[in-house]
């Protein structure tokens, strides 16, 4: 659509009012929309949650693939930030159990775009009524669409080509009714999976979609992002636009780039060179600074014609404290040296009080599982032989299997994340076939490893782009 079709009546007194008026229905239509939409999950989510626990009364089990496949459905016609919540559990499989992460992940969270006549409006809330005049040009007709909003392709200065982020109106009402069924979906789980205590897991996963709403904060979180990987110049961070962004817009460069499963049947070279490339755009943060990209979505990436890397998306960014931090590289250096003394020290760091010898050696289970690849010092797949469709799935059952007998295990909420996003990155390389040495790889970002400076570095990035650890 040309910018022709942006045009309308010059922006008037009473067309101001008019706009205020519709604001005002607008929010009280959300109101009543947030109250529906908390009745039509709570009635699906309650239907289902009385048929398991129903069979549960009666002591009928094994039925989990028919049940995650009710649960599916439940959610099917759900658009928005449930299915987001849904999907971020999806991937963390050894939580809710392998059938329900099937089933949830095949969830789609895109949503139908909004049309001209809303989307005219909702720029005109965020920027003022010369909205239009701000761009050289702006397509009206959204290039992408997702759960919480949309992305519409624009120029600003003559020719530099920008992003421009809209969330859809009323988000923040939808999340806050969604966040209450998260309860209802991790008491199902609770029932499904009763060895971890899914209490830390719903609060961080609650507070992290909070925070996607704020294009504010994720504004931070991309400059954060620009400043670690200033001088890789094969590392593409794209740069906002800091006055045409708002709470619930956010105007960025367009990077250009294919898909990252493109290059799923080019040469094992290449396949190589862009898993080395992702590697390094995970840990460096973490190592150097504390930080990860949390959303490990296929989508989240592309890839450049030199095969450099657009990182996209920077609304899932989780600040670790340097505590945490040094935990992973003591689990990880306790690992390799065989110093159990070190990874018992870790797990301490993250919070798990009073561990006993046998729930720490079902905890190194996973641990030892994750961490496979980056320990073995040879060239080898993420699977190493193991069907992409069977990983983990042997560790998984045998973990809940021993925590059945041992008790309950509480997550720590710092934890959900860098289990989810670690997997998902597994998930990558296992979509690439990549065959390196993940250990040289991995000892090569430590380089920017220094646990004595990691606290002031990391208030400093911080500082820098004027952003506030989530946990003070």
């Amino acid at each position: 659509m040309s910018d022709d079709d942006l045009t309308d009546d010059p922006y008037t007194d009473k067309q101001a009012r008019q706009d205020e008026k519709r604001r005002v229905r607008e929010s009280r239509a959300g109101k009543r929309d947030q109250l529906k939409r908390t009745a039509k999950v709570a009635g699906r989510m309650g239907g289902f949650g009385a048929r398991l626990a129903g069979k549960a009364l009666l002591n009928v089990g094994g039925d989990h693939d028919v049940q995650a496949a009710a649960l599916s459905k439940a959610l099917g016609n759900l658009k928005g930030p449930l299915v987001k919540i849904a999907q971020m559990l999806a991937t963390v499989p050894d939580v809710i159990g392998e059938d329900y992460a099937k089933e949830l992940a095949k969830l789609q969270a895109n949503a139908p775009p909004m049309g001209a006549a809303f989307v005219k409006r909702r720029m005109r809330t965020e920027l003022g009524p010369d909205w239009r005049d701000r761009f050289d040009s702006f397509e009206i007709d959204a290039a992408a669409a997702a759960s919480l909003g949309q992305v519409h392709r624009a120029t600003i200065d003559g020719d530099r080509q920008v992003a421009v982020k809209l969330q859809y109106p009323d988000m923040m009402a939808a999340v806050e009714a969604d966040l209450k069924q998260l309860k209802v979906i991790l008491q199902v789980a609770k029932v499904i999976e009763s060895t971890v205590d899914l209490s830390q897991i719903g609060q961080e996963v609650s507070d992290r979609l909070r925070e996607e709403l704020d294009y504010v904060r994720e504004m931070k979180h991309m400059q954060l992002y620009g400043n670690i990987f200033a001088g890789h110049d094969d590392i593409h961070i794209p740069n906002p636009v800091p006055d045409l962004t708002t709470g619930r817009l956010l105007t960025m460069d367009w990077l250009d780039g294919h898909p990252l499963l493109h290059f799923a049947d080019h040469p094992l070279e290449v396949r190589n060179d862009i898993a080395q490339r992702m590697m390094t755009t995970w840990w460096h943060p973490f190592v150097s600074t504390g930080v990860i990209h949390g959303d490990p979505h296929l989508g989240n990436y592309t890839i450049r014609d030199d095969l450099g890397i657009n990182l996209l998306d920077y609304g899932c960014v989780r600040i670790f404290s340097p505590r945490f931090v040094t935990g992973v590289m003591d689990l990880y250096y306790g690992f390799l040296n065989n110093d159990m003394d070190l990874v018992a020290d870790a797990y301490t760091r993250w919070g798990f009080d009073d561990l006993t010898k046998e729930m720490m050696e079902v905890m190194n289970l996973w641990a030892k599982f994750i961490f496979a690849p980056l320990l073995d010092d040879r060239v080898r797949s993420i699977a190493d032989g193991v069907k992409p469709v069977e990983y983990g799935r042997k560790e998984a059952m045998t973990v809940r299997a021993e925590l059945k007998k041992l008790g309950r295990l509480t997550v720590p909420k710092e934890f959900v994340f860098m289990d989810r996003a670690a997997i998902g990155l597994g998930a990558i390389y296992l979509h690439l076939g990549a065959e390196v040495n993940w250990h040289q790889v991995f000892m090569g970002t430590l380089e920017n490893y220094a646990p004595d400076s990691l606290t002031a570095r990391q208030a400093a990035a911080l500082a820098q782009v004027d952003l506030t650890h989530p946990d003070l």
